[in-house]
């Protein structure tokens, strides 16, 4: 039997400060020992008081992943902005990839926060492109 993967991209609001090092740091670690352990690959960015986020797994997976999310103290008012089947993983090299937001991709993120158009599909371009790998249609 094989495993149904999905991805999922989500944007959260952080209750303490996105531009702590040592927040982001900690966030990353335990994220890619519990990724590795579970099978989840993915990228997360920090901006502006979010975490943008995405997930790649197998489906159960990524359920109770949600759930432990939901009660995590580091952030609220997820929103699940996609969530789709996949047959292939775009960020399989990574556990979980910090992203780092160029002045940029900033600019990139703002505009579409602003614009309230951040979709799925953008998120995962402008996190690839900060990964330096090559861009998604």
């Amino acid at each position: 039997m094989s495993l149904r993967l999905e991805r999922l991209v989500y944007e959260s609001t952080a209750t303490g400060t996105t531009t702590s090092i040592g927040n982001l740091a900690v966030i990353l670690a335990e994220s890619q020992r519990n990724n590795d352990r579970d099978g989840l690959t993915g990228a997360l960015a920090a901006h502006r008081d979010r975490y943008i986020q995405v997930i790649e797994g197998p489906a159960q997976t990524l359920d109770a992943l949600l759930r432990r999310l939901e009660n995590d103290p580091r952030h609220r008012d997820i929103v699940l902005m996609g969530r789709e089947p996949i047959t292939a993983r775009l960020f399989g090299r990574w556990t979980m990839a910090s992203a780092r937001i160029t002045p940029a991709h900033g600019a990139a993120l703002d505009s579409l926060i602003d614009h309230d158009d951040l979709t799925p599909a953008r998120v995962i371009r402008i996190l690839l492109d900060a990964l330096d790998v090559v861009r998604v249609n």
